[in-house]
């Protein structure tokens, strides 16, 4: 039987009727009976013109297509993927041929650029956490922090993890898919209305000896800055479970990092560093240890060392403690988190090199400025008020409209080429008045400005 097309080389109606004998079903649509009736789509796609296109004219049409997108130059969207400025060189240098793939250096002897940048980017996250240890990285922050409290619950031998109330809900909903089949179990951990930190009381009442890790994000997903950290760290230890921080990289420009104040595991989200928005993805999961040979041997992901060659004289790196991995122990693999983002790990690395401490902590400190201008400005708008928590914020806080809806608002935003804040009544219902909204380096003061002339605009109308 000949294709009818050298590009689909099965779309022929024989070619996939005979498929369909051989492993016994008699329509396609048996093979996604799986899938709500009322989603599956029964006719061929209208793609292109209805008609076989060349090069040229499928560019053409294309390209039109996507002059249809809106792209808002000023956008305060963010909440786990966030507009920030990235280098020329970063791009450059990840275009590199010897540079460009996802695929793991096994082999060292022929992949030492690799392996060499890999290491770089774990020795600048380990400085810039105050970790020990560093993997090369996990999917996103989400995963991240799934893979560190099943690390957690294997370690402990404990099925109980405290999380806080106001934590990222994706990342809620990821730790629970990956979670509930281990049988571990999530608990919340109620927070001050009007500061937003962590309520101690609660945390001390469900803190026992069954816990086996607790977890905090600093920043939180609302903004704020946690400011109890020594005191949860304290009592996490008190009761023998492990503490997991979960952190947004640029804030440590400025912030402490978890290792000072004793986290035993920190997660994050590298997406700042130098990677695009890219319609959400591909993002970096940052993931450190701290120095404990229980924990190292249970971190998932791949370890870059660095080594001697055989003869001694030339410094060699290579993957190291590589029986932790699935592609050693298949079944006891400490994670089957496979397709590593090494290339989003070398952005990173590229990135940090740029900026170098003195650049990170410029940067910090301008998103942090233009944060509190925005904050303080937006609160002299009639009928709007900013933070809902009284703390110190980086890079995001909360807006709560009094006397029109957060749609409304966004929509009147954008019909002046403003995309607004995030919706946080489509995570959280108690908070359906109110967006969180985010504040990065490439929004000049003229452009947070145009937005307060608009917002106020808006609320008078």
């Amino acid at each position: 039987m000949k294709p009818s097309s050298s590009w689909i080389p099965n779309d022929d109606d024989e070619i996939i009727s005979e498929l369909l004998k051989e492993i016994g079903l008699e329509e396609l649509f048996h093979l996604f009976k799986d899938i709500p009736k009322s989603l599956l789509l029964k006719r061929r796609l209208n793609v292109g013109l209805g008609k076989s296109l060349s090069e040229a004219e499928a560019y053409d049409y294309t390209v039109k297509t996507l002059k249809k997108n809106v792209v808002p130059r000023i956008s305060f969207l963010g909440g786990g993927v966030w507009n920030h400025y990235v280098p020329a060189v970063v791009k450059e240098i990840l275009s590199r041929g010897e540079f460009y793939t996802s695929y793991t250096p096994y082999q060292p002897e022929a992949s030492q650029g690799l392996s060499q940048a890999l290491f770089e980017y774990q020795s600048m996250i380990a400085a810039l956490t105050g970790m020990d240890v560093v993997n090369a990285s996990m999917y996103d922050w989400s995963t991240a922090l799934a893979e560190a409290v099943l690390m957690a619950v294997r370690v402990t031998r404990r099925k109980k993890v405290l999380i806080p109330q106001t934590m990222n809900p994706i990342h809620f909903k990821v730790l629970k898919t990956i979670t509930e089949p281990k049988d571990v179990k999530p608990e919340k951990v109620s927070f001050d209305r009007t500061t937003g930190q962590i309520n101690l009381t609660d945390l001390r009442k469900k803190l026992d000896s069954e816990t086996a890790a607790v977890y905090i994000e600093n920043p939180s997903f609302l903004g704020f800055i946690e400011a109890q950290v020594d005191e949860i760290g304290s009592l996490t230890h008190e009761k023998g479970a492990l503490f997991i921080v979960g952190v947004e990289p640029l804030s440590l420009g400025i912030l402490r990092p978890p290792g000072d104040y004793g986290a035993d595991i920190v997660v994050g989200e590298g997406q700042p560093l130098g990677l695009g928005m890219n319609f959400g993805g591909p993002l970096l999961g940052i993931f450190a240890v701290k120095w404990d040979l229980k924990l190292i041997r249970q971190m998932p992901g791949r370890i870059f060392g660095v080594t001697r060659t055989v003869s001694g004289q030339d410094r060699g790196f290579i993957m190291v403690l590589q029986t932790r991995e699935q592609h050693i122990r298949r079944e006891r693999a400490t994670s089957n988190i496979c397709t590593n983002e090494a290339l989003c790990a070398l952005a990173a690395a590229v990135y940090l090199s740029l900026l170098g401490p003195q650049g990170l902590r410029e940067l910090a400190e301008n998103i942090l400025y233009k944060t509190n201008y925005l904050m303080r400005k937006i609160n002299e708008v009639d009928g709007v008020e900013a933070p809902l928590f009284n703390a110190a914020h980086f890079k995001e806080f909360t807006v709560r409209f009094e006397t029109k809806s957060v749609q409304d608002v966004n929509r009147k935003l954008l019909e002046k080429g403003i995309h607004g804040g995030l919706p946080l009544g489509n995570f959280m219902p108690e908070y359906q008045d109110a967006a969180l909204y985010s504040v990065t380096e490439v929004l000049r003061k003229e452009d947070l400005d145009f937005f307060l002339r608009v917002l106020r605009e808006i609320m008078e109308g």
